[in-house]
């Protein structure tokens, strides 16, 4: 199953600095190990936005919550999540 997610990370004024900083550290090696197992499909930063846009697959909504659980800057995400499918009119027979 794929999904589009929409992520904006939204860091509170009184968060800890050094706490943030090593949830960016764990965040980059966590989303590197779940793009190599093939999870995270597609990633792409929104210009001028501490965002990003991905394509996720996973193989139900739970495993989609379990791996989105796992990111280290989970707390401070704000995500919308759209369902995807292959369009009638694609040229490419790959999913993404």
């Amino acid at each position: 199953m794929l999904f589009l997610a929409q992520m904006e990370v939204v860091i509170p004024h009184d968060a800890d600095p050094e706490l943030v900083e090593q949830r960016k550290r764990a965040e980059q090696e966590r989303a590197q190990q779940l793009q190599r197992a093939g999870k995270w499909r597609h990633l792409w930063r929104v210009a001028g936005r501490y965002a990003n846009v991905s394509v996720l697959d996973v193989d139900s909504h739970e495993e989609l919550h379990e791996l989105l659980s796992t990111l280290p800057l989970f707390p401070y995400l704000d995500i919308t999540i759209t369902p995807l499918t292959r369009h009638p009119s694609a040229l490419s027979d790959a999913e993404a």
